[in-house]
Order: C-alpha cells, then sequence, then structure tokens
C-alpha cells in the first residue's frame, strides 16, 4: 500500500517547492538539539524542499540565525506561522505544552500534517490520540526498525553513542580522579574499576571510552552475543550460565528474563559494587519502565568517592535511588541522573540526529515523489499514526502465500543420496597416477629442469600449508602480503630481457616484470590499508 502526502496546492504558487520542511525550537528543558543544521537543511533542499526554521532554534547548539540563512532557510520568528505553513514538521522531542503560544504543540500542527519526531508510542498514548484527532501522519524516529537497511535511519543508535561517551565523561568529572594508573616517585595510583550494565550501542561506546581513559572496564549484559564486541574492546565480559536463557528479544533488544536469572544477576551486581568505582547503567527494555539493578544497599556498599551513572534516568532509573535531572550525594557516592547526556553535546548530536531525518525523507522520496510507501518495512514500522489512524504497532507484512499445485497427481519428489564413499581403487588411481608422472619428468627431463621443477614443487607445498594453517578471518590481510612476496618473480623477468627486443622471451619477461609490479605494489597497499584499521 503506498499512501502519498500531497501538500496543499492552493495555498502555494507554483513558483514555491512542492514542499515545505518547519524545523521549531525546541522547547523541552535542557534540551539543545535542533532538528537540522545549514549542513543538513542544504540536504533536504537538494531533494527539494523548502527549509523553515524558526529563529534562535539552533542558537543553543552553536548554529546561528546567520548559518541557517547562509545555508538557504528561511528564519521565521511566529512559530505558530512555522506550524501552521509548514507540510512536514521535524522535532527532536516529542510535542509539548508550548508556553509562548499558550497551547499544545498538536494543536499547533496544521490538520492533515506531518510530524516527524521521537515519539515512544509505547509510552505516550494520550499523544498518539491528539493527533489523530488532528488527522495528521506522524512518524517516530524511536520506532525505525533495527535491522541493517535501516542503520542510515537509527537514531536511537546515532544518539546512544554520544550518550554513552559523554556517560563516562560525566563519570570521570564526579570520580575527582584519574581513570588510568600510574607510578610515581610519590607512589602508585591504581586505575579506575568501571562496571557497564548493558552492552548495547550505549554501552560499547561507555566501554571504548573508559578503556581509552585507561580504566579497567568489566561489562554485563543479558545478550550472551555481545560477549566478543565487549572483548573486542578490551574490557571483561560477566557471564551467568542459564540453560535455555536467551537474553535478546526478536528486534534485538533486552527482553525481560526469568525470576532465577534475575536474582543471579542482582547478586553478581552486589559482588561487583564493593569492588568497583564507577557504575554505568544502560538497560531498557523498549515499552516498559527501566528495570531496577542497583539498589540502595549496592550503592551503600560501594567506596566513598564512587560514582553511579544511570543513563536510564528518563525511563524512572535502573537504580533505585536514583532522581531524574540531578546528581547528588549518597552516603559519598555520587548519582548521577542527567537526562540531557546527549543535549550536552548538542552541536554533534544535532548534526548526526539532522542527518537521519534527510536519510528518512530520502527514503520516502523527496519532495517531488513524497510518499509513505506502507510496503517497505522500514516505513511501516516506524510510522505510528497515519492520515489520522493509529497503526501503532505495525502490523506485520503480509507475505505472498506460495501457490499449492490444484492438481491432485502426487508429484514426485526426487531423493537425496548420501555420498557413498570412494572405491579403493580410485582412493590408490590418483597417487598412482602423480607417482607415475613424476617418474617420467626423473626419467626423461633435463638436469636443469628437474632442479626447477623441484623447487616448484617445493613452493607449492610450503604455500598451501602456510594458507591453509592460518584462521580464515586472516585470509586477506595474509594474502595481501603474500601477494607482495610472491612478486619476486620480477627477477625472472628482468633476467629474460637481455636478449633482442622482438623475442618472444623478451616480450614474456617484459610482460613479466609489468604484471609483477602491479601485484608488489598492490599487495602492500592492501596491507598497509588493513593496518591502518588497527591504528587509533
Amino acid at each position: 500500500m503506498t499512501v502519498a502526502i500531497a501538500p496543499d496546492s492552493a495555498s502555494k504558487t507554483e513558483s514555491q517547492p512542492l514542499m515545505r520542511i518547519g524545523i521549531p525550537k525546541e522547547i523541552a528543558q535542557g534540551e539543545r538539539r535542533v532538528a537540522a543544521t545549514p549542513d543538513t537543511a542544504q540536504k533536504l533542499q537538494k531533494l527539494g524542499f523548502e527549509v523553515w526554521i524558526e529563529s534562535d532554534a539552533g542558537v543553543a547548539a552553536s548554529f546561528p540565525d546567520a548559518a541557517y540563512q547562509a545555508a538557504g532557510c528561511h528564519v521565521v520568528h511566529d512559530v505558530v506561522e512555522l506550524w501552521n505553513q509548514a507540510d512536514i514538521v521535524l522535532k527532536v522531542r516529542a510535542p509539548l505544552w508550548h508556553p509562548g503560544s499558550n497551547q499544545d504543540e498538536t494543536d499547533l500542527l496544521r490538520p492533515g500534517g506531518k510530524l516527524v519526531s521521537f515519539i515512544w508510542p509505547a509510552q505516550n498514548p494520550e499523544l498518539l490520540e491528539k493527533l489523530s484527532h488532528k488527522g495528521a501522519t506522524a512518524i517516530a524516529m524511536d520506532a525505525v526498525p533495527r535491522i541493517t537497511r535501516a542503520q542510515k535511519l537509527d537514531a536511537l543508535s546515532s544518539m546512544a553513542n554520544l550518550a554513552g561517551y559523554r556517560a563516562v565523561i560525566e563519570a570521570a568529572n564526579q570520580f575527582g580522579r584519574g581513570f588510568t594508573g600510574q607510578i610515581t616517585a610519590a607512589g602508585k595510583i591504581p586505575p579506575c574499576k568501571v562496571l557497564v550494565i548493558g552492552a548495547g550501542v550505549a554501552g560499547l561506546a561507555a566501554i571504548g571510552t573508559a578503556r581509552g581513559l585507561g580504566a579497567i572496564v568489566r561489562a554485563f549484559d543479558t545478550r550472551p552475543s555481545v560477549k566478543e564486541q565487549v572483548q573486542s574492546l578490551g574490557a571483561e565480559f560477566l557471564e551467568l550460565h542459564f540453560a535455555d536463557e536467551g537474553g535478546e528479544s526478536s528486534g534485538g533488544y533486552a527482553k525481560v528474563m526469568s525470576p532465577a536469572f534475575i536474582a543471579a544477576e542482582m547478586a553478581l551486581f552486589a559482588q561487583q559494587a564493593v569492588d568497583v568505582d564507577v557504575i554505568i547503567t544502560t538497560a531498557l527494555i523498549p515499552g516498559k519502565a527501566a528495570p531496577r539493578l542497583v539498589t540502595q544497599e549496592m550503592v551503600e556498599a560501594m567506596k566513598p568517592g564512587s560514582v553511579v551513572v544511570d543513563m536510564a534516568a528518563e525511563q524512572g532509573g535502573n537504580c533505585e535511588l536514583t532522581r531524574p535531572h540531578e546528581i547528588y550525594d549518597h552516603n559519598g557516592v555520587k548519582i548521577v541522573g542527567l537526562t540531557d547526556l546527549v543535549s550536552r553535546m548538542a552541536n554533534q548530536a544535532s548534526q548526526l540526529y539532522g542527518t537521519n531525518l534527510y536519510h528518512l525523507l530520502n527514503e520516502l522520496g523527496g519532495a517531488e515523489n513524497h510518499h509513505l510507501d506502507l510496503e517497505n518495512d522500514v516505513v511501516r514500522q516506524a510510522t505510528v499514526v497515519l492520515e489520522g489512524e493509529v497503526i501503532w504497532p505495525a502490523p506485520p507484512l503480509e507475505k505472498t502465500a506460495t501457490p499449492q499445485p490444484t492438481s491432485q497427481t502426487a508429484v514426485p519428489t526426487p531423493t537425496v543420496q548420501a555420498d557413498k564413499p570412494p572405491s579403493l581403487l580410485m582412493q590408490l588411481l590418483w597417487p598412482v597416477l602423480i607417482g607415475s608422472a613424476l617418474f617420467g619428468i626423473g626419467a626423461f627431463a633435463p638436469e636443469s629442469f628437474i632442479s626447477h621443477f623441484t623447487v616448484f614443487v617445493l613452493a607449492i607445498f610450503l604455500g598451501w600449508k602456510v594458507i591453509w594453517d592460518v584462521t580464515p578471518a586472516l585470509h586477506t590481510p595474509l594474502m595481501s602480503v603474500t601477494n607482495a612476496i610472491s612478486g619476486i618473480i620480477i627477477i625472472g623477468g628482468m633476467l629474460q630481457i637481455s636478449g633482442p627486443l622482438t623475442s618472444t622471451v623478451t616480450i614474456l619477461g617484459a610482460i613479466a616484470i609489468f604484471v609483477s609490479t602491479l601485484n608488489i605494489s598492490g599487495g602492500f597497499f592492501v596491507t598497509q590499508r588493513m593496518l591502518n584499521m588497527f591504528h587509533k
């Protein structure tokens, strides 16, 4: 099903673009991000959109109005006009009560308009009803499926990556001493020990940042599939072995575990709380309140000066003592319940989020071919309200049934026979043929040929053993090196070009030099590029 969302043609002249995008200023407390930067606004214009932005919308993210004007945007001072004239409104936060206009932002949206922002439909059913009464179409950036094809639209991952980084920076600021260990003339300083609970995008970013600062990092997650990712970042993965207890839901998120598993993980956290200096929690389950993982007893068991950073504070918090929007001291332990971690990196966060929105609108066909294709699994799951109808959660795509044969005649099914082991005669045939060939070469070939042939056979055997005994993951860098080394054949080509230029041997030698030169250059070039992947 394809739904076209066309602008009101009567309200626009032919000289105006097909569709207009409105970027209002965020009004949520502490929110510094903006839904479009001057750079992403230019990209939106290339898709055929006209971009209107509210005055001072990007100032908190270090994007002044002059930068938007230079990028070709129309700066609007009247927020009511912005909402009423926009075909598509791009926001960061879900609509709230607007104090300047003394009405809800959903009321500012024109009838039949379109809203793209974080909406959190599971937590905001009232918002969906408001949008439905307006006859609006709403796309929730938090509902974009986490599949490979939708990675460029995945605003949750973009923001979580920055939040994980910022959580470590805030922890280091509150901790009061360095993360890395040192040995000085005045004595030894032990490294900071960090426990990261939850190894999703935010958790992995926190692990990498803490390791980069020199801390000893441990991580826990209910999903065993993230173990290798944690270890690849240099952290220790804490495991609980439970049979038939997979911690990953169909969407790649963590799921609610059994009571026995929860009891075991709580015991693990209590044991770790005594030893670590910093705990960073990232655990969230879509559509549910944040699970309580750090109890008051765990906090009180931590050493004075320790820090707890609760990245789930906005959804209730993983720590029992978390106070959203606050940093406070509980018996010498700092508990960070900030809900604006991403906004504290507003410039970079706005750029990433704006890029996610650009890719979404590009997925929808830009301005000229703008439409909602509900057969597109990404668009289908992200659309929560369609022309006034609440369609969240998205129904599954109908799969085309495999046509069944109408005839009652039985269709013969081919039988697959197991491979029969080769007979003894066939097993002996190849060794006999190879031995006979080698005997014939040794008996009749000239002595000079025998010496070269022996080197050739040994080279084949050694090369095969080298490749065969190497882990398949290393085949690409290994082959690039062997290609470079095998280019030594260039020496043989140089020895053959000493004759007349018109002779066949000289021509073949020159070709060998040319091909070998390419082989040598390409081999070392590929090797260098792969080595650069491991450089910081």
